[in-house]
């Protein structure tokens, strides 16, 4: 079964950058469309950005400007990297290897990410 493991969050002061990888135990990462998720504490799950197998992105309005995702297919690793961040960026980070047909979902375990203002 195919695994993603988040990496690289922390604790920053606003203003700080954070980059977060997700590494996927197969080679998952170059032929589909990738995301990243976070959850903040009482909220629902929110999509960030996402990445086609073409390298198109999109980016939730909030975050336009001040992140990025990108990947590298030969490390099977999918990036988050977070510029400038807010204490409202504070939140559980998740990637995802969106449903495809029938095949569900794939989540990473997230990682954390809180920004002190």
């Amino acid at each position: 079964q195919v695994q993603l493991v988040e990496s690289g969050g922390g604790l920053v002061q606003a203003g700080e950058s954070l980059r977060l990888s997700c590494v996927a135990s197969r080679n998952i990462i170059s032929g589909n469309s990738m995301a990243w998720y976070r959850q903040a504490p009482g909220k629902q799950r929110d999509l960030v950005a996402t990445i086609t197998s073409g390298g198109s992105t999109t980016y939730t309005s909030s975050v336009k400007g001040r992140f990025a995702i990108s990947r590298d297919n030969a490390k099977n690793t999918l990036y988050l990297q977070m510029n400038s961040l807010k204490p409202e960026d504070t939140a559980v980070y998740y990637c995802q290897r969106p449903r495809i047909g029938i095949l569900s979902a794939i989540w990473g375990q997230g990682t954390q990410v809180t920004v002190s203002s």
